[in-house]
């Protein structure tokens, strides 16, 4: 089993990082593990030109987004970890959802369909609001939901989500 570790928070030994090394332990015999570092990868900002539409790559000079999206589309499970930025996911993270559309997308017959229909993700969210806050929209479920908009729009099945309170106040190690 491939799995692809998408680590959205820039900090790379933080909450966020604790929590996916967790869940990818909890996935054991597992052949494949890789971990990206949104803040290590060169991502150009989506220029919404429309020209990876209707079913192309995008069209901007290659990067990491592009190495990314292909990633994705090998892998079995996309477990993703996000802190939560504003009830929302960081803008690294949706620099990639918004440059890898026709990643998740198709449009085939005139209407949108799913093109990762089959793989299984995993959403972990950090979140510095403690318990019950976190649960606001404005707080943390914002992030989850965010997040499985991306994920269902490509037809995965999000087998587990895991959110996080309180979490600056935790520290790492009692994740």
């Amino acid at each position: 089993m491939k799995i692809l570790v998408i680590n959205a928070s820039p900090r790379k030994k933080g909450n966020t990082a604790a929590l996916l090394e967790k869940i990818v332990k909890s996935y054991p015999g597992h052949s494949e593990v890789k971990v990206r570092q949104l803040i290590d990868m060169q991502m150009a900002q989506c220029r919404g030109c429309l020209g990876c539409r209707p079913d192309k790559e995008c069209v901007l000079a290659r990067d990491d987004a592009h190495v990314l999206g292909r990633e994705l589309k090998e892998a079995d499970l996309v477990i993703i970890g996000s802190p939560c930025y504003w009830g929302n996911i960081p803008g690294t993270l949706k620099t990639f959802f918004d440059r890898n559309v026709t990643t998740f997308e198709s449009i085939g017959e005139g209407y949108i369909k799913p093109a990762l229909k089959g793989k299984r993700a995993v959403i972990a969210v950090t979140s510095g609001a403690p318990f019950p806050f976190n649960l606001l929209p404005t707080q943390s479920t914002g992030t989850v939901r965010a997040l499985k908009l991306a994920l269902r729009a490509g037809g995965m099945k999000i087998e587990k989500i895991v959110n996080v309170a309180g979490a600056p106040r935790r520290g790492a190690e009692n994740e």
